[in-house]
């Protein structure tokens, strides 16, 4: 393999991994600022109060999330599997 089979192999790992971890990372921050924002409202300041609805939003999102990642994952084994030719000699 070739240092710039290499490069194009991890650069396209990278882009999967952020077009993956993206919609989950997005959702976690819009509700960690507005469960933030409530908080400095109300001036409540008990830590379960955003991290369970995190944690709840980000488990459901996963879950619901999870077609689209497992095939998004299975396209890009099968793209690694067809090309494997140029990988292995």
């Amino acid at each position: 393999m070739t240092p710039d089979l290499v490069a194009e192999l991890l650069r396209q790992l990278l882009l999967q991994t952020m077009l993956l971890a993206a919609p989950v990372l997005a959702a976690a921050v819009l509700l960690s600022f507005v469960l933030s924002l409530v908080q400095t409202l109300t001036s409540l300041q008990d830590q379960s109060l955003t991290t369970v609805p995190r944690l709840l939003a980000v488990g459901f999102l996963m879950l619901a999330g999870m077609p689209w990642f497992l095939e998004r994952m299975a396209a890009y084994t099968r793209l690694l599997m067809h090309d494997l030719h140029r990988f292995v000699g």
